[in-house]
């Protein structure tokens, strides 16, 4: 009975599409374990965003088989219950004069050549799609209509319905405390409840994947970072019609999007927090915070100098070196198959992400390339540096 075709250690968003995709693949007996509940842990403090506007063209192309996932998500799942909460209010990214211009523009010109509708907006344009923003310092600013944001929690738990309808196991509040190795491959993990075998695991642990390193000795480039968010109620709405909103030219490079009414959700796209060790609980947002953000907020949208605060929250990211994933398989400990390291891009990306993990944990070809995403490549130097900086832009 504790014998699987496949373990998945982790359900959050990543990991319930993994487990989707090996069962809709053809693996019988699919088990995930996750060590609180499925989405409790960073998944449930995502912002939702969705695009498809990356430098890193592999991250590009991976946003794109995702968002074709997200906006026929119960046809995907087919189950008609099944949604992903998704808003398609398109994505505003903008750029004054200066280092961010030529990345902005180039990034562009990639979404346009892998077909995907994209344009560019004159000032006076972007003001009448999002009036309540001030754009006149933009030299150059780029409009997705096709993009917008969901809800992460809604996604993965409908993936783990579906997955569930597929016969896949979920066991909650089950930690993994040891990964099983015989004859120099992957045979299976320990929990406090026992041995679970199987010869290939998916690990999709996000801010907990440093514990790879215990179980196998091999280097996990990983960083956990805090990042903080707010919610600032204005004079005027900021409607579920409006763009999502890059802000290249702040100096957080901040994001905005609709949070319902006249709320505003906004947050830095820079570097966090560093946290010693993995923590997801609530961290401290002071009020030097809140000022400093509200700066940045009321030189765009300046209405919103008036603003209240309304809810704030912490979210943590699993950052890696180069502020881009590490996905596939683990050559130094065969039937290792890993996802972390997503830096922000997680939920953006979990549809083809889930999708090509699963297509490698069963000896499958990946519908793109996962070599520029192993995990050598810190060793190699061959890094997914994104033009935009250090942060979750890419």
């Amino acid at each position: 009975m504790n014998s699987w075709d496949a373990i998945v250690i982790g359900a959050g968003v990543i990991g319930t599409s993994v487990a989707y995709n090996l069962a809709a693949l053809g693996a019988k007996r699919v088990l995930v374990l996750e060590r609180d509940q499925i989405g409790s842990g960073t998944t449930s403090q995502s912002s939702g965003i969705l695009r498809t506007h990356y430098s890193v063209l592999e991250n590009m192309a991976l946003a794109q088989q995702s968002w074709s996932v997200f906006e026929n998500f119960a046809a995907h799942l087919q189950d008609e219950d099944a949604s992903a909460g998704l808003v398609r209010c398109g994505y505003l990214i903008s750029s004054p004069e200066g280092p961010k211009l030529s990345p902005l523009r180039d990034a562009l010109a990639a979404q346009e050549a892998r077909g995907i509708a994209v344009s560019r907006l004159s000032p006076q344009e972007a003001s009448e799609i999002l009036p309540i923003c001030r754009f006149d310092d933009a030299a150059l600013i780029g409009f997705e209509p096709e993009a917008g944001f969901a809800d992460a929690y809604l996604v993965a738990s409908s993936y783990a319905r579906a997955a569930r309808r597929l016969g896949v196991k979920f066991m909650e509040g089950e930690r993994v405390t040891r990964l099983l190795v015989q004859q120099g491959r992957v045979s299976g993990v320990e929990t406090a409840s026992g041995v679970f075998q199987a010869p290939v695991v998916i690990s999709t642990q996000n801010i907990w994947a440093n514990e790879l390193a215990e179980w196998t000795g091999i280097q996990v480039p990983l960083t956990p970072e805090r990042h903080k968010v707010i919610s600032l109620e204005g004079p005027e709405a900021y409607t579920y019609g409006m763009p999502v909103y890059k802000d290249l030219g702040s100096a957080g490079m901040l994001y905005y999007r609709s949070y319902g009414g006249r709320q505003m959700l906004v947050s830095e796209g820079t570097a966090g927090e560093t946290l010693s060790k993995p923590d997801n609980t609530q961290g401290e947002i002071s009020m030097d915070d809140v000022v400093h953000l509200g700066e940045q907020v009321s030189d765009r949208f300046p209405s919103f100098a008036e603003a209240g605060l309304a809810s704030s929250w912490t979210g943590v990211y699993d950052v890696t070196p180069d502020w881009n994933p590490v996905l596939g398989s683990v050559p130094d400990v065969p039937g290792l198959v890993v996802g972390f390291g997503f830096s922000g891009h997680g939920f953006k990306l979990s549809p083809a992400v889930g999708r090509v993990l699963a297509q490698q944990a069963l000896g499958l070809p990946t519908d793109v390339s996962l070599v520029p995403y192993a995990l050598e490549r810190f060793r190699t130097g061959r890094l997914l540096h994104g033009r935009y900086g250090s942060g979750a832009v890419a």
